[in-house]
């Protein structure tokens, strides 16, 4: 059962993934032409991270506690989850297809380029919610789960966070507005952690925490899959990508090896 100091913990953390977006906002708002190809390592390396936790720690957890039939039902619902609001998002404003994050030569104010921002903000708006839970529930299963977790998810969104104010900018030629709106589609993070916290608090028991764990087991190997890795490829070398998953991976299994 999840203390009140475990609650506490959780939404702070959800609150750090989320706001980190605003990392990315700043690399848009002092650096001009931002390389996102530096970030390829980091992500091959949240990848590795959510994939081992998933695969080695939340599963296992969950099939143990609600057995083998029900964990992997939740888990499969977890992928069909996110899935499915992946699949409601516009194809050229969804948050998973990176296009255009390298600055272009000169500044553009058609109204293309703000519907562009607006709409990636609103996507990642909506695909930050099921993040914001996965975070909160991992932490309230385990503080040190969820702090690895939340580490993965705020590195991940560095690139959401350029992603949303670089056609803001450039339609706009407005830094600060741009850093702003980039910043706030963050927050959305941390509401899928309230949202988590009042549906799931008031009946929190073991076999409800299990199926959650199962589901976000789920949430995060499409993420993964789907997300990090082709966006690591895309903008690094193969090695550099992989050598970032194994890494990953290793820290994980020390560190829970460790716990």
């Amino acid at each position: 059962m999840a203390t009140s100091e475990n609650v506490g913990i959780a939404l702070a953390l959800t609150l750090v993934a989320g706001l980190s977006t605003g990392i990315g906002s700043a690399i848009a708002y002092f650096i001009k032409h931002p390389k996102i190809i530096y970030l390829s390592f980091s992500l091959g390396l949240s990848a590795g991270v959510m994939i081992y936790v998933s695969f080695m720690e939340l599963l296992p957890s969950a099939v143990a506690r609600v057995g083998e039939q029900f964990g992997v039902l939740f888990f499969f619902i977890g992928i069909a989850f996110i899935a499915i609001v992946d699949l409601l998002v516009p194809e050229p404003e969804n948050p998973h297809n990176y296009e255009g994050l390298e600055a272009p030569e000169s500044p553009d104010v058609s109204h293309r380029l703000m519907r562009t921002g607006t709409m990636t903000a609103l996507a990642i708006g909506i695909h930050n919610l099921p993040e914001g839970l996965a975070t909160f529930a991992s932490a309230l299963s385990d503080v040190h789960l969820g702090i690895f977790i939340a580490v993965a998810i705020a590195i991940h969104n560095i690139p959401e966070g350029i992603a949303v104010s670089m056609p803001f900018y450039y339609a706009t030629g407005n830094r600060n507005k741009a850093f702003l709106y980039s910043f706030l589609s963050g927050v959305s993070e941390p509401v899928g952690a309230l949202i988590g916290y009042l549906v799931l608090m008031p009946f929190l028991t073991s076999t409800v925490l299990a199926g959650t764990l199962a589901f976000v087991a789920g949430v995060m190997i499409y993420i993964s899959l789907d997300e990090l890795l082709p966006m690591a490829h895309r903008y690094g070398h193969g090695h550099l990508v992989i050598s970032g998953v194994i890494l990953g991976m290793l820290i994980m299994a020390i560190s829970l090896i460790m716990l």
